[in-house]
């Protein structure tokens, strides 16, 4: 009951009651990464594409689809990662969260959320100003 009721409520936890639905009807499920996500597609889009689309394992977060996936689900290459062919190249690298709004956020020296103080200002550097 609580899984339909978050499903019906919310939009950050997993899918809601709409894609379940849109999902069940026309998605052809492709594959699962390694965190739990897992890819469908099915339809057409408004471009003549087939639609992709993604369930999150947990709170719906687009940084957390890894690099061959989100090659996959933006129609830049045809091929899905758990596809035979699938080769990852050499630069990508494994899938980091965006840290972004956690306590684990990068916060630079002078940030209203440390306690360190900005360092001095040390002159070296003159501000633009129009006609000079």
């Amino acid at each position: 009951m609580k899984t339909f009721l978050t499903q019906f409520f919310t939009w950050w936890n997993s899918q809601t009651l709409g894609t379940r639905l849109h999902t069940w009807r026309y998605g052809k499920r492709v594959g699962q990464d390694e965190v739990g996500n897992v890819y469908y597609e099915g339809g057409i889009d408004s471009e003549g594409r087939t639609r992709r689309w993604v369930i999150y394992r947990n709170y719906s977060e687009a940084s957390a689809i890894p690099p061959g996936w989100h090659g996959w689900i933006h129609h830049r290459v045809e091929l899905a990662p758990p596809s035979d062919d699938y080769k990852p190249r050499d630069w990508q690298k494994p899938h980091q969260p965006n840290l972004t709004g956690t306590p684990a956020a990068y916060r630079p020296k002078g940030s209203v959320l440390t306690n360190q103080h900005r360092p001095q200002v040390t002159g070296d550097y003159d501000a633009w100003t129009p006609g000079s």
